[in-house]
């Protein structure tokens, strides 16, 4: 059995601000798999994104899409999925504002069409625009979670689908859009039960509006220094930045590696 689980969000977090894992991180992460220690990734990010990731650290557990997608040890524990109608109504609506939609699962992601804020928002994120195909992509895949490039309509999105959707704005260009109630909480609650991880010791480090629901529930919760001021409040304990061996600090502080 695991002496503790760490949670490790991604961007402003794990990553640098050019969204890779610098050396010592990734070294700190194998320490932690050498101490007894299960490394995990929680993120809004899905997996087909992270394959650098996973490799450069050794991480075999990923909580993605904001909880909707979990593997342990690479293999699926569970997966909510976005019904078909719902993401069909949501595009209308979307594209009915001029905003774009982008549809994703672990193995791949499509966008309807491409606007300045999408080209604003991938590029914050140093990510580049998936390809068209989004309404074919959905005929045949399922769904877990869609981005919309959007800026200023945040409420008529939450109030138009508060029963069937979860909206998380991660960038200034851009909310996730989640099966509703899913969150990165949810994703950890279902890898703890089917992965039979109950009882150990949780720690998790983030930075954004996403990792609230996961720093409330794990037992000991760590903010970067250059997390949001409201994300703060939610901190056992605020480590240094991203970029100035924030994780490294963090992990040190509860004498993980």
């Amino acid at each position: 059995m695991y002496k503790a689980i760490t949670f490790f969000d991604l961007d402003h977090t794990l990553f640098n601000e050019q969204t890779r894992v610098d050396p010592e991180v990734a070294d700190a992460m194998h320490q932690l798999k050498q101490n007894n220690v299960l490394p995990v990734i929680s993120t809004g990010r899905n997996i087909f994104e992270i394959p650098e990731t996973l490799a450069v650290t050794g991480i075999d557990t990923v909580v993605s899409a904001n909880g909707d997608y979990v593997i342990f040890e690479n293999q699926p524990v569970y997966k909510a999925i976005i019904k078909p109608t719902i993401i069909t109504e949501f595009m209308d609506f979307a594209k009915s504002h001029q905003d774009t939609t982008t549809v994703m699962n672990n193995e791949g992601a499509r966008i309807d069409y491409v606007t300045d804020d999408t080209r604003s928002n991938y590029k914050s994120i140093n990510t580049r625009i998936p390809p068209l195909g989004a309404r074919d992509f959905i005929k045949s895949n399922e769904i877990y979670m869609m981005v919309v490039s959007t800026v200023g309509r945040d409420q008529k999105y939450i109030d138009t689908f508060k029963d069937t959707l979860t909206f998380y704005r991660n960038t200034p260009f851009s909310m996730d859009v989640v099966v509703k109630d899913g969150s990165k909480k949810r994703g950890i609650q279902e890898l703890i039960k089917n992965a039979h991880l109950e009882g150990i010791p949780t720690y998790g480090f983030g930075d954004g509006n996403n990792d609230i629901p996961m720093l409330e529930y794990v037992d000991h919760a760590v903010v970067m220094g250059n997390g949001l001021p409201a994300v703060k409040e939610y901190a056992e304990f605020i480590t240094t930045k991203n970029t100035d061996q924030g994780i490294v600090n963090g992990l040190k502080h509860y004498d993980l590696i």
